[in-house]
């Protein structure tokens, strides 16, 4: 079988999703499709922030404004999708106060409310918190649930004429005269796709993807692992106030948190050691921020794989050793358009953070509306996700879109069984 489409988006996480949701509400002729479920690639295996900018306000000025404009305009369109937890960011007594200080004044500078409170009112407001906690700073994080944000994100693309498809990998490429021709799906679809245009939104697998086309896309993926465990009542995301390191955050689910994460090179992003040692840094580390982790077991583990776009990095520590500097590694985004490889109609995004995927999606969307002489603007900031205001028709449009993923499997209700009833 044979189909022609506008525009085909490879991948069916945050961003390929938001991509193909931006373009069909600008009346583009859209076509998604991915190898799984949605969301089964690093957006499913996140840890899962509602990133306030916080993290990033002394050191990325840029991924700061993003992440708290994001914030705002995900607290407005998405519903049951995130949770409204707040978080705080702590220092403990062996932690640098400059770096606290010079945090607190990216806050400021960047628009991000930040109030700083002693070690005292820190363990008022979150018992669990260390003794050695000597001040914090309360500002606007959250939770997302990505696996309801992936699917809301899909039903509105398909509501406005998208065509998602689920199970459907890309098995191969041809170009003709300097432009992807055909696009061969396999799995459920099985088809031949006609695009006139093309988007890679494979993240960590974007290499992979673009070398169909006979494109080099120099990824770095890392991966990371996530720790759920047993534990009711934490009320906001706990962060250590410190330089990005492993085990420097505290995520609260209705019955879990999430602890995370390491960040190791992996050559393959689907083949790579899932390591004990991993697990038992995120105990050791974020029971520094909260001693009530102490002696717990994991409830469930899972890793994910970051989709860092690094053409310059060669050579940055140890191949053998899988540690560098690959948290120094940007975690911006990037859209890449390979007309420049010689190859017209295919555009490349990578890199980013599941905060600003809607974000991503637009500028990719602006990008590709003004190559086909589009004049409709993006209207996701204003449109509200369907199925968010109620927590079970997200869970029913996880189930249709096979994205009920790790990252939010204890928040997620199954309802599998019901939406193969309904189909």
């Amino acid at each position: 079988m044979t189909h022609s489409t506008t525009v085909l988006v490879i991948g069916g996480g945050g961003t390929g999703v938001g991509t193909a949701r931006d373009l069909a509400a600008r009346g583009v002729d859209v076509t998604l499709v991915d190898r799984g479920g949605l969301g089964s690639g690093t957006s499913g295996r996140s840890h899962g922030l509602l990133h306030s900018g916080a993290r990033y306000a002394e050191a990325d000025p840029e991924g700061a404004a993003e992440c708290i404009a994001e914030n705002e305009i995900l607290r407005d369109i998405a519903g049951h999708a995130i949770g409204d937890t707040g978080g705080i960011f702590v220092q403990l007594a062996d932690d640098d106060p400059d770096y606290f200080d010079a945090k607190l004044a990216g806050c400021r500078e960047h628009g991000i409310d930040a109030e700083v409170i002693d070690g005292d009112e820190a363990r008022e407001r979150v018992p669990e918190l260390s003794d050695s906690v000597e001040r914090a700073m309360v500002v606007p994080d959250g939770v997302i649930y990505p696996s309801r944000l992936v699917a809301a994100n899909a039903q509105s693309a398909a509501d406005h004429g998208a065509r998602v498809l689920t199970h459907a990998p890309v098995e191969g490429m041809s170009v003709a005269d300097g432009e992807i021709a055909t696009v061969e799906v396999g799995g459920k679809a099985n088809e031949t796709i006609q695009p006139e245009y093309v988007v890679n939104a494979t993240g960590a697998w974007a290499g992979e993807c673009a070398a169909m086309a006979g494109v080099d896309v120099e990824m770095k993926p890392t991966k990371g692992v996530m720790v759920g465990v047993d534990y009711e009542g934490l009320g906001p995301v706990l962060n250590r106030c410190r330089e990005p390191d492993d085990g420097d955050i505290v995520i609260p689910h209705k019955t879990q948190v999430v602890l995370g994460t390491t960040s190791v090179a992996v050559d393959d992003p689907d083949e790579y050691d899932e390591e004990q040692w991993e697990i038992e840094k995120m105990f050791e580390e974020c029971a520094a921020m909260m001693p009530t982790l102490e002696g717990r077991e994991a409830a469930r583990t899972y890793w994910g794989v970051r989709p860092l776009y690094a053409p310059d990095e060669a050579g940055r520590g140890s191949k053998d050793s899988g540690k560098g500097n690959e948290r120094g590694i940007s975690r911006g985004f990037f859209l890449l358009d390979h007309a420049e490889e010689g190859v017209d109609n295919f555009a490349s995004v990578v890199g980013g953070k599941l905060t600003t995927y809607r974000m991503m999606a637009e500028a990719t969307a602006d990008h590709v509306a003004e190559i086909l002489g589009v004049d409709a603007e993006s209207i996701t900031a204003e449109e509200r996700l369907p199925g968010v205001d109620d927590p079970e028709e997200l869970d029913g449009l996880v189930a249709k879109y096979s994205a009920r993923q790790p990252a939010d499997e204890d928040v997620v209700v199954d309802r599998s069984d019901a939406a193969a009833a309904d189909d």
